[in-house]
């Protein structure tokens, strides 16, 4: 049986933004102007949610990014540091301004989303060696690409050679990643359009999934996991046959940080060397119940939430 660490940590490195948030009927088209229903600022960006989901749901938590010197930037501080996470290693630029991402959801709780990077660009490889620290005092290391590419080159190149289990969500995926960034990620985990764009194929369906997730772990990610929302997440673990974990069936109100509740329970279960089938069916249960909830951070659910859900 697994020792569970006393106190399992998870450094993340990544973005945080206010998020803006209007409820429409539907999305516009483009050049449309449409009347919205509600409208709401809460804190968001996927290094930031999935801090707050990993924290939330079982591990001490260190965040390692960067807000600009204004409202913005000590309000997105001051909400981590109430969920209990660690800010030591989240610095201050003087001149930019935090990130934002305006976010509109529609009545089928489907969202498109335009994110200003502001401070999460000023995240840089000398930012990742001032912090080496918070990395080496984590169990699990997660990063996405909401901040600049040779930062986190810099974290997981430092994550590997820490010895630590890394975690990269390739969101936003621009395109395939560099071949020498794959042998550094032991869960890759993107959803089925970044799936596409890093395996250069179609991915419309589990089986699409299946072959686009065998394709990145032949080029050197140890394990890929593919979220396809409703259908489930789609798996190739340490190079078995590809299996595929049905999502709980739920009610969405509001699918926008589904995605990072998903890799913050993950990455708080392998902290805690939970086997990974085990945490992989707790993370779908987590994301499961935040898209019952609207709003970034405001769905993601406790763990004491989590254990009394149906």
């Amino acid at each position: 049986m697994a020792t569970h660490p006393a106190h399992p940590t998870v450094a993340v490195v990544g973005s945080l933004n206010m998020d803006l948030v209007v409820r429409a009927a539907r999305l516009p088209k483009p050049g449309e102007t449409l009347a919205g229903q509600t409208f709401m600022q809460v804190a968001g960006g996927k290094g930031g949610n999935q801090a707050v989901a990993a924290a939330r749901l079982g591990a001490h938590v260190s965040m390692l990014g960067c807000v600009g010197a204004d409202p913005n930037g000590a309000q997105l501080r001051a909400g981590l540091e109430a969920e209990g996470i660690d800010c030591d290693a989240l610095e201050t630029h003087a001149s930019t301004a935090s990130g934002v991402a305006i976010i509109v959801v529609d009545d089928a709780s489907q969202n498109a989303i335009v994110i200003v990077a502001g401070s999460n660009g000023e995240v840089t490889p000398d930012t990742i060696a001032r912090h080496e620290a918070a990395l080496a005092a984590a169990q699990v290391v997660v990063c996405q690409l909401e901040t600049p590419p040779d930062a986190v080159y810099a974290a997981l190149h430092t994550a590997r050679r820490l010895g630590k289990l890394t975690i990269l969500n390739p969101a936003p995926a621009v395109g395939p990643l560099p071949a020498s960034w794959l042998p550094l990620i032991d869960y890759l985990v993107p959803n089925e359009l970044e799936a596409a764009t890093l395996a250069g194929t179609p991915v419309d369906s589990p089986d699409d999934a299946a072959r686009a997730a065998l394709a990145l772990h032949a080029a050197g990610a140890r394990n890929v996991l593919i979220t396809l929302g409703a259908r489930g997440v789609q798996c190739v673990l340490d190079g078995a046959a590809p299996a595929l974990f049905d999502a709980p069936a739920v009610n969405a109100v509001d699918t926008t940080a589904a995605g990072d509740t998903f890799i913050g329970a993950l990455a708080a279960q392998l902290a805690q060397q939970v086997p990974v089938h085990d945490a992989i069916r707790f993370a779908q249960r987590a994301a499961a119940l935040s898209v019952t909830r609207a709003g970034a951070q405001p769905s993601i659910p406790t763990l004491g939430e989590l254990s009394t859900a149906p």
